[in-house]
């Protein structure tokens, strides 16, 4: 790789915390999703933000590229905007190619549809997820209307969770209404072995397990030959 290329591999990464690593044989995408996810509004200046508009045309290139053979998306997010959180699980869920996540710190809110979006998903022991109610910011106008807009919005993401892993709809909906966990807030906070354990992540594992994964599922799709 030459001075060019380098610098041209560094801003990509500076812009969408994303890289591209070769292996044996398989090119694979890396994806981060850190800090807050940013989505119509501009986050202040010196908050960690993953960008909307970064991260949507990076996975179109991804699912296009003939030079790409899977993605790995590392997660450690706060959560964010819902409608743009959920709008990349969604675009990332209808990918074909080989898709795999793994959670590293926290994936909190909004970032638990983003957690279970890949084809397998992973978390290491040490990390949390927290799993509450669509919240509310801004000005509220108190009206029924309002309140069936935010009922509808976490039915979505209520049913994309469920979709996507191996938890019951009862069981997320218990986990996201418990009020004896969250100061001044309803939810729950869970650890890896907790997760994985009510089916909401696949497997507990580091970054090895992950691209062991994400590895075998290109070979598997590639019909045993890379």
């Amino acid at each position: 790789m030459n001075n060019e290329e380098k610098l041209n591999e560094q801003e990509v990464i500076e812009k969408s915390g994303a890289v591209t690593a070769e292996g044996s044989g398989e090119r694979i995408q890396c994806i981060s999703i850190i800090g807050q996810i940013e989505g119509h509004y501009a986050l202040p200046e010196g908050q960690k933000a993953t960008k909307y508009e970064h991260i949507v045309p990076l996975l179109v290139s991804v699912e296009q590229s003939d030079d790409i053979d899977g993605l790995l998306i590392i997660l450690n997010t706060m959560g964010g905007d819902v409608e743009a959180g959920l709008a990349i699980a969604e675009l990332v869920a209808s990918m074909k190619k080989p898709t795999v996540s793994l959670v590293l710190g926290g994936g909190h809110s909004i970032g638990v549809p983003l957690a279970v979006c890949a084809k397998k998903s992973f978390i290491v022991p040490s990390a949390t997820m927290t799993i509450h109610p669509v919240r509310i910011s801004g000005t509220v106008v108190g009206s029924p209307q309002t309140f069936y807009y935010f009922e509808k919005m976490q039915e979505r993401i209520t049913k994309f969770v469920c979709d996507h892993s191996r938890i019951s709809p009862e069981s997320f909906t218990h986990l996201m209404m418990r009020t004896d966990q969250i100061a001044t807030d309803t939810g729950s906070i869970i650890d890896g072995q907790e997760a994985t354990g009510c089916g909401l992540i696949d497997k507990i594992g580091g970054l090895s397990d992950a691209l062991e994964e994400l590895k075998q599922m290109i070979d598997n799709k590639n019909g045993g030959f890379i």
